[in-house]
């Protein structure tokens, strides 16, 4: 079973989400967060939370992206216990145990979605408002595609 972790290549989420996600966190997409939004809520860092940002499982911040790796069931139902709470605490669900189907769905459509992919593999999301409500795409980066070319800083220590 797969999941995702947030992943930072810079310092950028810290400055592009109001909250963002501790790196190494175990991410969805939560795009329920926005099921009740419209055109006038998309400003500033909340556009960018809107528009490509997974949600943290741990601080409920947001991060641009996340690594598909393994899971352990245990850890799985820990964070669905962890989103059923906040479930309560945030949108008024009326108990831990009301929520905690909805939590497990979200956090299967998750895996469903990592299960497909390598670990390591890359995930990025897109959202935008459709007269339906939210539509997310989502993008992969195969290990291979993220070459170390793309992150390392190139130099000489003759210099």
């Amino acid at each position: 079973m797969n999941l995702a972790r947030a992943i930072h290549f810079d310092e950028s989420d810290l400055n592009v989400f109001h909250s963002p996600a501790r790196t190494g966190e175990w991410c969805i997409s939560g795009g329920f967060e926005f099921s009740n939004w419209g055109e006038a809520d998309l400003a500033g860092k909340a556009r960018q939370a809107f528009a490509n940002g997974w949600l943290g499982l741990e601080t409920f911040g947001r991060v641009t992206f996340v690594a598909v790796t393994q899971i352990e069931p245990a850890e799985m139902e820990r964070l669905a216990t962890n989103l059923a709470e906040h479930f309560v605490r945030l949108y008024g669900a009326p108990s831990v145990e009301a929520a905690l189907d909805v939590a497990r769905a979200e956090l299967a459509h998750m895996s469903e979605l990592c299960d497909d992919h390598a670990p390591n593999t890359l995930l990025t999301v897109a959202r935008s408002l459709t007269e339906s409500g939210v539509h997310e795409a989502f993008r992969v980066i195969t290990p291979q595609e993220a070459e170390l070319e793309a992150f390392a800083v190139h130099g000489s220590l003759d210099e």
